[in-house]
């Protein structure tokens, strides 16, 4: 490392939370720990041709929005530090601002398209929200010690944590009990990740193992959850073979209240991981879409129907489409279970091969509710700009009204929305970040596109 003499004053903040600041020479600098306003001594660790990065070790004008002491004891940018969160340092308001930020500049640089109205972004707690959370095992046996959390701050090494803050406090307290239930099975070194998901009543664990369990460490799992109220899963091999420890007690389920629909779900499959964000985004993608009794609209990328069920309590019929012949047959259920089935239909497509042949076929509907994963909905957005530019592509088609786009990328959100507003004649009414992860750099985001 080597040690710059000079001052530098940090003008502003990336989402991997450095600072960015140049150097007397011109060069950027991203400097780990630095907030915009501060002024900073660093140590150089990377230098390129034009740019370099390094790490505060000297604050000489500090930011008003900087949290001095973190909530979370394994934060920093010490050596063995958790890499989980990277946003400690900067107070909850900022960071959300940061993300609003960061949205509305990726609809203009990269698809040349400017929200009408930003929205008020969507925040709710910024600890104890995370109910899913994948930590990683490790007994280490130069120390003959079991590890149990995230992985070190850009390392592969498991971070030696006794508690984490942005799990509910409940979980929390057992990573503690967790190390010494590993450390006393027999398969300890054989155990390479715990899986957390919650539903509104149960603490569900999924043990990946990679060798069969004994019947001992069967029984330990069993005491374990006896004693702390968690429900065991076993992984032995891919997401696909998870199942329960022993059959029976509570479902694993979270509710969607204003809408009237409980949303049954296994530990493995993709659920929100903030559950208070997802109530707040569900209905305000509601609000937004503003659909009426006589309306037919579909969603795409349904998933189990977190949007799905809802809006079958408001739309004349819903479509929920979906990559996978598993997942529909999982929402298909998720219907029937909560009374929606008469007015629901799911159907299995590939996504990210759509033409205009195949909106066609699908149906016209007065609204759609699109919800990707990261990669966007690229050739959906294209299908829709290639029909709009040649009708005859679609013969009968007609594109919806309005469209919310609910988004975990902001780029390909861009993207897609410079397809939908410079070719297919879209406005981009409303849009907002979506603080799902507080203390990360992850982003999330809704807008609003209409004819």
């Amino acid at each position: 490392m080597t040690q710059v003499s000079e001052w530098l004053k940090v003008d502003a903040i990336d989402l991997e939370a450095q600072g960015i600041a140049r150097n007397s020479e011109g060069k950027v600098v991203f400097i780990e720990g630095a907030l915009p306003g501060e002024e900073v001594q660093i140590t150089v660790g990377r230098k390129k041709n034009n740019w370099e990065q390094g790490q505060l070790v000297a604050l000489r004008r500090e930011s008003s929005q900087r949290v001095s002491r973190p909530s979370c004891p394994h934060f920093g940018l010490h050596a063995g530090a958790c890499g989980g969160c990277k946003m400690q340092h900067l107070h909850p308001g900022a960071q959300v601002a940061v993300k609003q930020r960061v949205v509305e500049d990726n609809l203009w640089h990269l698809g040349k398209v400017k929200a009408e109205t930003l929205l008020r972004p969507i925040e709710g707690p910024a600890w104890g929200y995370r109910y899913r959370a994948r930590f990683s095992v490790r007994y280490v046996p130069k120390k003959d010690k079991v590890l149990i959390g995230f992985h070190e701050r850009k390392s592969r090494y498991v971070a030696d944590m006794e508690v984490c803050k942005v799990v509910p406090q409940r979980v929390s307290d057992l990573l503690m009990p967790l190390r010494e239930l590993i450390m006393n099975m027999a398969e300890r070194d054989r155990l390479p990740q715990i899986e957390l998901a919650m539903g509104d009543q149960v603490i569900a664990l999924v043990l990946r193992h990679l060798n069969p369990l004994p019947a001992g460490d069967k029984q330990r799992l069993r005491d374990f959850g006896a004693a702390h109220g968690v429900q065991w899963w076993l992984q032995p091999k891919g997401p696909d073979t998870v199942h329960l420890l022993d059959e029976g007690g509570p479902e694993l389920a979270y509710a969607l209240p204003e809408f009237g629909v409980v949303m049954p779900f296994k530990p493995t499959d993709f659920t929100q991981v903030n559950p208070h964000i997802n109530t707040v985004l569900v209905g305000r993608a509601l609000r937004l879409l503003d659909v009426r009794r006589d309306e037919r609209v579909i969603d795409w990328f349904c998933g189990l129907g977190n949007f799905t069920l809802p809006l079958a309590t408001k739309a004349r019929e819903v479509l929920g489409i979906e990559g996978s012949e598993v997942l529909v047959q999982r929402s298909r259920e998720n219907a029937q279970r909560n009374g929606l089935a008469a007015n629901t239909s799911f159907v299995a497509r590939n996504l990210f091969e759509m033409t205009p042949a195949q909106l066609a076929l699908d149906g016209s509907a007065e609204k759609w509710l699109v919800d990707p994963p990261r990669d966007g909905a690229f050739a959906l957005a294209k299908a829709v700009a290639d029909a709009v530019q040649d009708p005859s592509l679609a013969p009968g088609w007609v594109p919806p009204r309005r469209i919310v786009y609910v988004s975990c990328n902001p780029s390909t959100l861009a993207r897609d929305a410079g397809l939908l507003v410079n070719v297919a004649g879209y406005r981009c009414t409303k849009a907002s970040a979506v603080n799902m992860f507080p203390h990360t750099s992850h982003v999330e985001s809704i807008a609003v596109f209409e004819r």
